[in-house]
């Protein structure tokens, strides 16, 4: 049986942990190489090695759009080519505040992480993946990016707002091009973050899941893969989510 993704390059940023790390897992198992792209070149470097020969890592702050420039550069430069993206980088928002309260330091670097970087990310993969002759790109949104919610994240949720909106404009401005662009939107998923909150807080958002449980990194990963797969060739400029029901409720 052909691996889905043989002879195909993909670049996953935020790849060094957490759901970009279960997405640069899951299409090395599908048969691409993979460019393992995280801020921290460690947590970098572990998942790449983890992979093995597949996988090679490089340490980007997508921030700054010379870097995402670059992590594409190198993605062509090792495998001659970029057929798929998965912007999968991005930060939570801490200290949690109403808009009226909200420092503006806290909305500069969720806004710059989340939607700056995917922007960048975008700028730089799009010209690559249509010399390759088209591909894919997943964004990764969140379930605040089709809700709001009252407790003290709205930097957040502009963010992911916005990731959402720039997904359907990106796509729509290359369909006509092979280049899809989807995005994800995860509820609450088992991760080092999630780890570390105390039961209280652990029960309250479990509470808000139908489900009744947090989701797992491999199976947003799955969703993903599917979406950068032949499988999903007519999905464009959508938006799906992995909640658990947290949006149909």
């Amino acid at each position: 049986m052909i691996a889905p993704f043989e002879d195909r390059v993909a670049l996953v940023t935020g790849g060094g942990s957490g759901m970009g790390a279960a997405c640069a897992r899951t299409l090395a198992d599908g048969g691409a190489r993979v460019l393992v792209v995280d801020v921290d070149g460690a947590r970098a470097d572990a998942i790449a090695s983890e992979i093995g020969t597949a996988a090679t890592p490089f340490t980007a702050d997508i921030t700054d759009p010379t870097a995402a420039e670059a992590m594409v550069d190198a993605a062509v430069r090792v495998f001659g080519r970029l057929d798929i993206a998965v912007n999968a980088a991005g930060v939570s928002q801490s200290p949690f505040a109403k808009v009226a309260d909200l420092d503006l330091d806290t909305w500069r670097r969720v806004v710059s992480i989340n939607l700056d970087g995917t922007f960048h990310a975008l700028r730089a993969e799009i010209p690559a993946i249509l010399a390759a002759g088209g591909g894919a790109i997943v964004n990764f949104a969140s379930t605040m990016a089709v809700v709001g919610s009252p407790s003290g994240i709205s930097a957040y949720a502009a963010s992911k707002h916005g990731v959402l909106g720039l997904t359907r404009a990106a796509a729509l401005e290359y369909a006509g091009q092979g280049v899809r662009i989807n995005a994800v939107g995860p509820g609450i998923i088992e991760t080092p973050m999630t780890e570390v909150w105390d039961t209280a807080k652990r029960a309250e958002q479990i509470s808000r899941h139908p489900v009744g449980r947090f989701g797992r990194a491999d199976k947003v990963a799955g969703l993903v893969a599917f979406l950068c797969s032949d499988a999903a060739g007519f999905a464009t400029g959508a938006y799906y989510p992995m909640d658990g029901g947290f949006t149909a409720a």
